[in-house]
């Protein structure tokens, strides 16, 4: 109360006092006794019981209590009414009840308000979450009401199925608590026992905490899969499916040998078990299940058709990458962009199909070395989206192989491919001659010399990719002057060049228009070298 109001309050008491009766009744009834009233951080309100024979008032100067009425006649009842604080300290308040005509009859009290405990508070500490739920409601949500910032501190391992999404809390009303809300993300869980994560809540400041909750999470364990079995094949069959959210099911009702898309072993130590299965139309935005490594007797595996792919940034996860019996591997339209490490235990692969995926450069990991035994690569059409002018567009990840550092020389290098496609990118600058590249062989006089449909053009050109029967490199951004070993190939034909190999298309990202300086118009040149091929009769087909 400002200090002249309360002056003049003073003289008016003096004044009503020397007018006043000599015996004047006057008594208040706080409720509390003598003492001091206590109340918590959050404030309240009690009642006071005012009986006098004539006029009072009330006096505090603390902004934070408020006494309503704060003056009366004879008896009343008021509320005196404290705010909540905005700090973590105690504060004290002096209320006063006056007699206006007796300035010796008055009460007076104090409020003791406590200040809030630091605290980190949840609405529930423990949480159970199911093994399985569609992607989009793998999550859970916890309030928390907290007047200190704080780090969520997730459990040694638990990162690998939990993740957490937190906005920094507004602590406008001071010390005063305020709530807000921390998302939880789980993954599934694949295993056949329990996850459990303790979480707990780490202050930013050293401070006394006066309550401090911790957040215990529990997943429920996957049904067991009986590993290397049928039944366990068909199990996991489903549960990839499922995980995968495929649009068609697997007719259950049949046997598995029976299933679409599903063939078994008829014979030898794996009878009855997949050696062959196909996932096609389907929506994920995740790596590939965890359930695919129990079909440890398939030879081959195709997974492909992920809705929306070209949106995608994913990795094939390291689960498929545990089936190193594999011969045959498919992943297409996945939403690819990198592969797994461990991917290269997949030593036995001879077929590997990732085209129509989404990666920016061609995986580092794909070499000769680390897949000795592959003889065809598929890595056509991993644009994300059709552009024909590079130059003209500001997107940066586009896919294609766009920033593949020019033509992948080590390509060229893998002696064993039979089958190498990258038709359909926005692979840039020229094909290489090759013709000092350490590595690579050339075609010396006495191997041509020894053919009688090879021509002595060849003696000294660069002997690359000899054994390959299909060679696609159509549709891409390739410019320059095609090189002499693949002008005199002695496969070009067979690899159908003006479709598959010379055709070009677009600008490239310096606005150059695609294509070869020296694409030949026909391929008499070439027969003109080779005669003894001219003569077959399936070169005029």
């Amino acid at each position: 109360m400002n200090r002249y109001k309360f002056l003049s309050i003073i003289m008016a008491m003096a004044v009503f006092a020397a007018c006043g009766p000599e015996n004047v009744e006057f008594d208040v009834n706080t409720g509390f006794g003598d003492g001091a009233l206590s109340i918590g951080p959050e404030g309240g309100s009690l009642p006071v019981e005012v009986t006098a024979g004539g006029d009072w008032v009330v006096i505090t100067e603390e902004p934070w209590i408020s006494v309503s009425p704060a003056n009366g006649r004879g008896v009343s009842r008021c509320v005196v009414s404290i705010d909540s604080t905005l700090t973590v300290s105690e504060r004290v308040g002096a209320v006063r009840i006056q007699s206006l005509d007796d300035v010796d009859e008055k009460k007076d009290f104090n409020i003791v308000q406590k200040g809030f405990d630091y605290q980190i508070v949840l609405d529930e500490t423990s949480v159970e979450v199911e093994d399985f739920a569609e992607y989009g409601e793998r999550y859970f949500q916890v309030k928390v009401k907290s007047n200190i910032d704080f780090d969520v501190v997730l459990p040694e391992g638990a990162e690998s199925w939990l993740s957490y999404s937190k906005s920094a809390p507004d602590f406008d009303r001071g010390a005063r608590p305020r709530s807000s809300v921390i998302r939880f993300d789980w993954r599934v869980n694949s295993r056949d026992h329990e996850r459990i994560a303790d979480i707990s809540f780490k202050p930013h400041e050293q401070v006394t905490m006066g309550k401090h909750d911790g957040l215990k999470v529990v997943q429920k364990a996957a049904l067991p899969i009986p590993v290397g079995t049928p039944a366990g094949d068909s199990l996991a069959i489903l549960a990839v499916s499922r995980a995968l959210g495929c649009f068609t099911e697997f007719d259950t009702s049949e046997r598995m040998e029976h299933w679409n898309n599903v063939a078994v072993w008829k014979n030898g130590p794996d009878k009855g078990r997949v050696k062959y299965v196909q996932f096609f139309m389907f929506k994920t935005q995740e790596e590939i299940p965890f359930e695919i490594q129990y079909l440890t007797a398939a030879d081959e595996i195709a997974i492909y058709s992920n809705a929306n792919h070209f949106l995608r940034n994913l990795d094939t996860g390291e689960h498929i990458a545990k089936l190193t019996q594999l011969k045959r591997l498919t992943i297409g339209a996945y939403g690819l962009t990198s592969l797994h490490p461990d991917f290269v235990n997949l030593k036995n692969l001879e077929y590997l199909d990732l085209s129509s995926n989404c990666f920016q450069k061609i995986p580092d990991i794909l070499t000769p070395e680390n897949f000795p035994n592959l003889h065809s690569l598929i890595l056509n059409a991993n644009q994300r989206h059709t552009i024909y002018d590079l130059s003209n567009d500001k997107r940066e990840s586009i896919g294609g192989f766009v920033d593949e550092p020019g033509f992948p020389v080590r390509l060229l290098k893998w002696r064993n491919l039979d089958t190498l496609r990258l038709s359909v990118n926005y692979i840039e600058g020229e094909i290489p001659d090759l013709k000092y590249e350490p590595g690579i062989e050339k075609w010396t006089a006495e191997e041509v010399n020894a053919c009688d449909t090879l021509p002595e053009i060849l003696i000294g050109l660069p002997k690359v990719l000899p054994d390959t029967d299909f060679f696609a490199i159509n549709f891409n951004r390739l410019t320059g002057e095609l090189p002499d070993w693949l002008l005199y190939h002695p496969k070009l034909d067979y690899w159908l060049p003006y479709s598959l190999v010379f055709s070009q298309e677009g600008k490239t990202r310096d606005g150059q228009n695609a294509g070869f300086s020296n694409e030949p118009v026909s391929l008499d040149y070439y027969y003109e070298h080779y005669q003894n091929k001219k003569l077959n009769p399936n070169n005029n087909k």
